[in-house]
């Protein structure tokens, strides 16, 4: 758990005729991701194995950890954003890593380079100021990365920055901006648009290069919060590549909080959408991530559609009382409670393809944001085998 200004420079041209090429590569069965022009089908998930690294794990003098995102290069090598805002442990940052295995393990991780994301006008963002929530990154048909971040609330203009989706080079350089609709910028944390830390947790490229995004937890004027007595509704927009405007908006629902956090815990529990996966066009692997301070991590992966029926909630103010509208689809695929399989289930924020069998199955890595806690957390991957059937 993470715990965006709308502007298209002078590079927006020809980035725009880059994605238009890139996607017509895709449309002939190129591209990372799984960007061809089929559904990758999923019945269910076998447990291949995990790895993890300690959290206080140091790469080139910057401390590793808050993995949030996660997506595949097209060389078989793994993107991999880190939350660090500024003003925790160094400047805001993604990384490329190995992540190796075989069909029946073990899972190994190794941190290749460290890329530093960069603003406008070239310069890193700040290492000592909160100006930036990096959680989501994946690969972009024409070999560039997008990413998101939850912005930061502040009361001041000098605190506050607002969420956004953006393009920039393998690099870490700037490319452009998407337009997102602005009913997620924050306005007073109160009574309307985002909360803070619950925006753009979730990322995904669709097999047509479609962006989608999603914040974590509703909006305010959405409604209250997921509880452990009800649930809640998130806003998954449908974003243009070429054009980088908002194309549709539809809900998807969230459940309640599958376990409670004990008396006195220091905070209460929550549940989020931490990220989804494309598998189709308009079909996803949504990852549900509950939390119960002293107890541990509930995740859920839910199959997840945009039909024909559901609603384009771009034009509906509220989605709370008596909204009418029909969600995406939910299909429970895996349930893990806080260990699975032996497993002790850390703070999933990320999911990704990964490598395909030598039986012809594809495989799909978690990652955990670790928090960058050293006495309960670290970072944890996991490997599941797809099996189609």
């Amino acid at each position: 758990m993470g715990f965006a200004r709308h502007a298209f420079g002078p590079r927006w041209a020809a980035a725009s005729v880059l994605t238009a090429l890139a996607l017509a590569v895709a449309a002939c069965g190129g591209g990372g991701n799984g960007s061809d022009l089929t559904e990758s089908p999923v019945a269910s998930l076998k447990l291949i194995g995990t790895a993890s690294l300690p959290t206080g794990t140091v790469f080139e003098g910057v401390e590793f950890g808050g993995i949030s995102g996660m997506d595949q290069a097209t060389d078989g090598s793994y993107w991999a954003i880190s939350d660090d805002r500024g003003g925790e442990r160094g400047t805001p940052r993604f990384y490329n890593l190995s992540i190796d295995y075989t069909a029946t393990g073990p899972v190994t991780v190794k941190i290749n380079r460290q890329t530093f994301m960069q603003r406008e006008d070239g310069s890193a963002f700040p290492a000592t100021a909160r100006t930036v929530d990096p959680e989501a990154i994946r690969l972009a048909p024409n070999g560039n990365l997008y990413w998101s971040s939850e912005g930061n609330w502040g009361t001041t203009a000098a605190t506050l920055f607002q969420p956004f989706v953006r393009e920039m080079t393998p690099a870490g350089r700037f490319v452009r901006e998407f337009k997102v609709p602005a009913i997620y910028n924050y306005v007073d944390n109160t009574t309307t648009g985002g909360r803070s830390n619950k925006l753009f947790e979730a990322l995904t490229v669709a097999t047509d290069g479609t962006v989608f995004v999603a914040n974590e937890d509703a909006l305010i004027q959405d409604g209250p919060i997921t509880t452990v007595q009800a649930g809640s509704v998130v806003r998954v927009t449908a974003l243009d590549p070429a054009t980088g405007a908002s194309k549709a908006q539809y809900a998807y629902q969230l459940p309640k909080i599958p376990v409670d956090a004990p008396a006195g815990a220091p905070f209460g529990p929550d549940n989020g959408l931490s990220d989804f996966l494309a598998i189709g066009k308009k079909k996803f692997i949504a990852v549900e991530r509950a939390f119960a301070s002293g107890i541990g991590n509930t995740i859920r992966l839910v199959l997840t559609e945009i039909t024909d029926s559901t609603t384009n909630v771009s034009s509906i103010a509220s989605l709370a009382g008596g909204a009418t509208y029909t969600p995406m689809t939910r299909k429970l695929l895996l349930e893990m409670p806080i260990t699975y399989q032996g497993v002790k289930l850390d703070n999933i924020e990320a999911i990704t393809w990964g490598k395909t069998l030598p039986n012809g199955h594809r495989t799909i890595v978690l990652a955990a944001d670790n928090n960058f806690t050293a006495t309960t957390q670290a970072n944890q991957f996991i490997v599941f085998e797809v099996l189609p059937e």
